[in-house]
């Protein structure tokens, strides 16, 4: 009788523990798939450095794998096992995280209703107070804890904000000063009925991140080579708010000139940009690629902190070290490396 009863508790502890294990799987899983797509679509709307991001799945665009990602939340979660010594001392960090997240998650959902969804105001007034009650109750009482290790999600939270509004500010810095050097598209074009370069055969892709002016790749490349390709492609990539782009208006293209062709591709958050792609698909519609003479011409920046106006000095210097250690575009775009001609040049920050 008694070895049936130890048998049969031995057997429900068992039970609880497997029960318990499989929880902890999937919410583990869930955290890290959640990271990865939060992390890329931060990269894609502009608020991250580029990042490798891997596609597990031909089939399922949100199966990605990230290996920076997956890197820094191991080193994070044997940090946090050493330095709190216990899942009982995380409690109150947890708490933290969990109730100023609803309360985010509520305003979110306030502005989403009235600019998305296009609520009449009071209804979403009354339905967001309705859940600000509850999410600042769980605030309001977990706002003790801090001392006891609810510190450390602001601590996070904090050095994530700094990291993300420094990349943010420093990208349009950065266009701002590019902008500077650009030369106008009608003088560059005068330029050349004056002093016609070289004409060599083949096609360049020319990267830009605006529409505005020449890329200075195509500039530098005219300064130091004294060539101009036959067919030469400007290709702007731009990254919508949205996660799809509707069929039809993904890629735009414009002749601008004589051997001057203007591409400007629009990408979703959710979807992925292929530059290869984009030319054969270019190609398949009669423009002059070759591809077989084909270079992809791509600036590279090397930044220098300075007392410009801007960013203090010391969040420049956090996003040079940002900028120099972000995946290369030729990687991020998925660019034959064998392919690819950098043309460097300096920019004060």
């Amino acid at each position: 009788m008694i070895s049936n009863r130890a048998c049969e508790c031995a057997a429900d502890v068992s039970e609880q523990l497997t029960r318990e294990q499989l929880f902890g799987e999937i919410a583990s899983q869930a955290v890290i798939s959640g990271t990865f797509s939060l992390t890329r679509q931060a990269v894609l709307l502009g608020y991250l450095p580029r990042l490798r991001i891997d596609h597990t799945s031909p089939h399922e665009i949100g199966q990605i794998y990230i290996p920076q990602v997956n890197g820094a939340l191991m080193v994070a979660t044997m940090a946090l096992v050493i330095g709190f010594g216990s899942s009982s001392r995380l409690a109150a960090a947890y708490g933290i995280a969990v109730s100023l997240t609803m309360l985010i998650t509520t305003i979110l959902m306030h502005l989403a209703a009235v600019d998305r969804w296009k609520w009449p105001p009071a209804a979403a007034a009354a339905l967001t107070l309705t859940f600000l009650v509850i999410d600042l109750g769980f605030v309001g009482s977990n706002l003790v804890k801090i001392g006891d290790g609810g510190w450390f999600p602001l601590l996070v939270a904090l050095l994530f904000f700094t990291l993300m509004t420094t990349w943010k500010r420093g990208r349009k810095i950065l266009a701002d000063r590019i902008r500077e050097k650009t030369v106008s598209w009608d003088h560059f074009v005068e330029t050349l009925g004056e002093d016609p370069p070289v004409s060599v055969p083949g096609t360049a892709v020319f990267l830009a991140s605006s529409c505005d002016g020449v890329p200075l790749a195509l500039t530098q490349n005219l300064i130091h080579n004294h060539v101009l390709h036959r067919t030469n492609v400007l290709v702007t990539v731009r990254f919508e708010d949205v996660p799809h782009v509707a069929p039809g208006k993904h890629v735009v293209v414009d002749e601008i000139h004589e051997g001057f062709l203007r591409v400007v591709v629009h990408s979703g958050f959710f979807e992925d940009t292929d530059i290869p792609r984009v030319l054969a698909g270019l190609r398949a519609r009669g423009h002059p690629i070759d591809d077989t003479r084909l270079t992809y011409f791509l600036g590279r920046e090397t930044l220098l902190a300075t007392d410009r106006p801007g960013m203090t000095e010391w969040r420049e210097q956090v996003f040079a070290f940002l900028s120099r250690n972000a995946t290369q575009a030729n990687a991020f775009f998925n660019i034959p490396p064998d392919r690819v001609l950098e043309l460097g040049i300096q920019v004060e920050l």
